[in-house]
């Protein structure tokens, strides 16, 4: 390990950072040193805005994907290195909302019905049951299973904020069918090579990109479709949003709120004003013409 790697990663975990955005920083942060060659405390400003054009314009990543990079990138030139020029010279993406795409129950039953490797299956399943995000289900052990109080313990929740949500009966009577046919002992969802570790997350995308694939999904099926579509059927079923907000781990209610755009029982629940007013009926003369 460099010392400037050991440097930023002793920065990163001064401020109890959770150990996804550890890694991910130090992969990002690599990876723009290997696209120059060169040892990054060597670049400034002018390198770091090429990069993210190249992120931008070659690799045709999204604009989430670029912000991560620049994050990355600040803590990097800002905490580690105490440049100042970072803010000044590196323009901050402006946020756009995007409306999550969301499945149909009937996609998600498709989906569900062609897979057939058990473990898939659950991972699947417990998806859409828990709303879980893809690093959350990674780190669930089967101590987390709470059958007698019904509860799923969420321990490496986004921020390292643990949580507590209701476990759905049917989701537990096959996760027990999961726990008899593989027999997981420590990690509830471990991986094939190394059963003393979590199944890792490029796998989870794969087997999920698969099942979309195999049920005729025309867009590209990943973890987190899975968690949209929990949340705005449970909204479309009557759940108030501030339990949906509370379920999902969301820190602010805005970030719920999205799911109030994409949720066609409250859209077409809502009755426009033009319904109400008292209009002449419209009668056509036998020229077709208005009378």
């Amino acid at each position: 390990m460099t010392p400037l790697r050991q440097r930023m990663l002793e920065e990163l975990q001064l401020r109890n950072l959770s150990e996804a955005t550890i890694q991910t920083y130090l992969r990002l942060v690599e990876r723009f040193a290997k696209h120059f060659g060169i040892s990054p405390a060597k670049l400034g400003p002018d390198h770091v805005r090429h990069y993210l054009l190249h992120l931008l314009n070659d690799r045709k990543d999204t604009w989430g994907t670029i912000q991560v990079n620049r994050g990355a990138l600040k803590f990097l030139y800002v905490r580690v290195l105490k440049q100042a020029w970072f803010d000044v010279e590196i323009a901050a993406p402006k946020k756009r909302l995007r409306l999550p795409i969301v499945m149909s129950p009937d996609d998600i039953t498709r989906i569900l019905d062609r897979t057939t490797n058990l473990k898939h299956w659950t991972i699947i399943a417990t998806f859409y049951a828990t709303a879980l995000r893809c690093n959350e289900l990674r780190h669930l052990k089967v101590s987390d299973i709470d059958g007698p109080k019904m509860v799923l313990h969420v321990r490496e929740g986004k921020g390292s904020v643990p949580r507590d949500i209701p476990l759905s009966p049917v989701l537990l009577e096959r996760l027990r069918i999961y726990y008899r046919g593989c027999k997981p002992t420590d990690w509830l969802f471990p991986s094939k090579q190394r059963r003393d570790q979590p199944l890792d997350d490029n796998s989870i995308r794969a087997l999920c990109r698969d099942a979309g694939s195999r049920a005729g999904i025309k867009h590209l099926v990943h973890p987190h479709l899975f968690r949209h579509a929990c949340a705005t059927h449970m909204l479309d079923a009557g759940t108030d949003l501030r339990t949906i907000q509370v379920l999902l781990g969301h820190a602010d209610i805005r970030t719920t709120a999205k799911y109030l755009r994409v949720s066609l029982q409250r859209l077409q629940s809502a009755r426009s004003p033009f319904d109400a007013l008292q209009l002449q009926p419209i009668d056509y003369s036998d020229d077709g013409r208005r009378r």
